[in-house]
């Protein structure tokens, strides 16, 4: 599996003093990516994971989690990021 580098997102946006990606995948699912002031690890840098669905809404019944991930440094990141590509 490749790597999906941060900047292969749709849409990147700013929110609650830092800034959220959005990715899209063939397979129909997505991912939210953020890194704020409310977000699971935001404040220490790292970064919180949502799987989304077809409609870009979350969705909490994949194998990957059924929340969001959280505290997530890069790596992690890119390998979640792959693991929902490979749903």
């Amino acid at each position: 599996m490749g790597k999906i580098m941060l900047e292969g997102y749709k849409r990147k946006y700013h929110i609650h003093n830092g800034v959220g990606y959005v990715y899209k995948f063939e397979n129909g699912y997505g991912a939210s990516v953020v890194k704020h002031d409310v977000s699971y690890g935001g404040k220490m840098g790292l970064y919180e994971i949502a799987v989304l669905d077809s409609k870009g809404d979350l969705c909490y019944d994949t194998p990957i989690t059924d929340d969001v991930v959280g505290f997530a440094g890069e790596t992690t990141v890119y390998e979640t990021l792959d693991r929902i590509k490979s749903l």
